[in-house]
């Protein structure tokens, strides 16, 4: 039986541009290194809008949230230079282990991750570049189930802000502050990741893209673009202990 497309949503669409929702597990393009998949997000949003879609910024596979496409090259010339310029702004929501009560930014360089077959010729012994993130904790829960060696399990909801486009920025900066991010299997806590799989019944990266702000590229007018958290989410929220009062008091959750 064939494996149904996942579903996109549209979040915003003019002449120029185009963004959706991209749920997590799907890969935003073609690679050689993901040669058995059959969907990518940028192939789905072209068949759902029917003209061809210009990449101009990544999400990682695991994440989900606001992807932007161009419609044209020149346009996906001035956005992209948006992104090398860091004159675009994102805000992603993430589950992280361990309470948080204080917002900071994380100024920590970063050393190039090389992948196995895709860099096999890059140079492994080039310095870290400069990475910095702002966090911002949003609530922290307590709850009586253990996870590890003690009795409860704390996590928190964070807001994450990053002011560089080094990959696994997020997951490896929470990594260092020793409040990883939850069902990360490559920088985070196995223990937690269990846990979370279990205790939860979802089996991701709680990591999405919540809102992206940068300059429409032919009008010159800011534009925010903001998605919806997905229902796991919420379901998620209320084993935490969270109530709607509580959420709603968080304008970025909406």
């Amino acid at each position: 039986m064939d494996e149904p497309a996942p579903e996109l949503t549209i979040l915003y669409q003019d002449d120029d541009i185009v963004a959706i929702h991209k749920p997590a597990g799907l890969l935003v393009h073609r690679s050689y290194l993901a040669r058995k998949e059959r969907f990518f997000a940028m192939q789905l949003t072209r068949d759902l809008i029917g003209c061809h879609v210009f990449p101009v910024h990544r999400l990682d596979r695991p994440t989900s949230g606001v992807l932007l496409f161009a419609k044209s090259s020149e346009v996906a010339r001035n956005l992209c230079e948006q992104f090398a310029e860091h004159k675009i702004k994102k805000d992603y929501l993430a589950l992280v282990r361990g309470n948080m009560h204080e917002a900071g930014l994380l100024d920590y360089p970063l050393r190039v991750e090389l992948d196995d077959v895709a860099d096999k010729h890059a140079k492994a012994d080039k310095p870290a570049q400069e990475a910095q993130t702002s966090y911002q904790p949003l609530l922290n829960s307590e709850i009586p189930f253990s996870s590890g060696r003690y009795p409860t399990s704390r996590f928190a909801l964070i807001k994450l802000s990053p002011h560089t486009g080094r990959k696994h920025q997020l997951r490896r900066h929470m990594a260092h502050l020793r409040h990883p991010i939850l069902g990360d299997t490559t920088h985070g806590d196995g223990k937690q990741n269990k846990f979370s799989r279990e205790h939860f019944g979802v089996n991701r990266l709680w990591l999405i893209a919540k809102r992206l702000s940068f300059t429409h590229p032919v009008t010159g007018k800011p534009m925010t673009i903001e998605t919806q958290i997905e229902q796991q989410w919420l379901a998620t929220f209320a084993l935490l202990g969270w109530t709607d009062a509580q959420l709603q008091q968080l304008d970025f959750i909406q």
